[in-house]
């Protein structure tokens, strides 16, 4: 009979819980994993900097293709300079360190489902990988679609420099980062709808929430296009909007199959 109320009383299971301390040692943990994970993929950009810096620059040299009277030399319109003696290297660092980064991103979004992991239920956890395929399916949407508005982007913004006694001399680093952005503004604009589904997966939202706030989330969506886009042009942000606003409404329907 004592043998039986020792084993009853062993301690009970803290197999799930994490201690603060705990809890900042896996950030740690996940943080320096995805360092990491950054400089290794921009060694890999090292490499890549030539293609795509090409494949950056082509909409600009498009623009300029059809626009020669803008250009210094009509006959190489294409030519982007460098303003100052530090900038091919900080361009190239650039472009380097975001090429880390697109290429690091599956093992980021899978530190980060690790982080979470503790606090979700086991039938939750079986979402990792999906919750990464789709996290990168959708940046790479946003970034593809944003490479796509940035001629017309361009054509908007440049279109105002008229055609009379004025020379395009355009700093390379500045162009750079201004594409550089424009694909982050819309990867991140992009994983809006995962954000949803995430919160009504897990109880946050329902779809019900999601059809009353309709309206105010219009206005949001509206707002946030305009202020992350690096443009702030009418065509960029109504590109963004369009997008957003699809995307919500997929949401509502995709909470009420999971209330199903």
């Amino acid at each position: 009979m004592a043998l039986r109320l020792r084993r009853r009383r062993q301690p009970p299971d803290r197999t799930g819980t994490m201690t603060v301390v705990e809890h900042l040692t896996e950030l740690r943990k996940r943080l320096v994993l995805s360092v990491g994970a950054v400089f290794l993929g921009m060694t890999g950009g090292w490499f890549l900097y030539g293609s795509a810096f090409n494949l950056a620059i082509r909409p600009f040299c498009d623009f300029m293709t059809a626009h020669p009277q803008l250009a210094r030399d009509p006959k190489d319109p294409c030519k982007v300079v460098f303003l100052s003696i530090t900038e091919p290297f900080l361009t190239k660092i650039k472009v380097v360190a975001f090429l880390g980064l697109a290429l690091a991103l599956p093992i980021i979004l899978f530190q980060l489902w690790r982080f979470i992991t503790p606090g979700l239920t086991d039938r939750e956890r079986r979402f990792a990988i999906p919750f990464v395929v789709t996290s990168m399916l959708l940046f790479a949407l946003g970034g593809f679609f944003a490479f796509l508005t940035l001629p017309k982007g361009l054509a908007f913004l440049l279109g105002f420099a008229g055609t009379n006694h004025i020379e395009f001399v355009l700093s390379t680093g500045k162009y750079v980062g201004f594409v550089m952005l424009l694909i982050i503004a819309f990867g991140a604009a992009f994983e809006f709808p995962l954000i949803l589904i995430s919160l009504t997966f897990v109880g946050v939202l329902s779809s019900r929430q999601l059809r009353d706030w309709r309206r105010y989330a219009l206005v949001l969506i509206a707002i946030v296009a305009a202020v992350i886009t690096p443009s702030q042009d009418w065509f960029t942000m109504t590109a963004l909007m369009v997008p957003l606003i699809i995307f919500y409404e997929l949401s509502i329907i995709v909470a009420r199959l999971l209330k199903k």
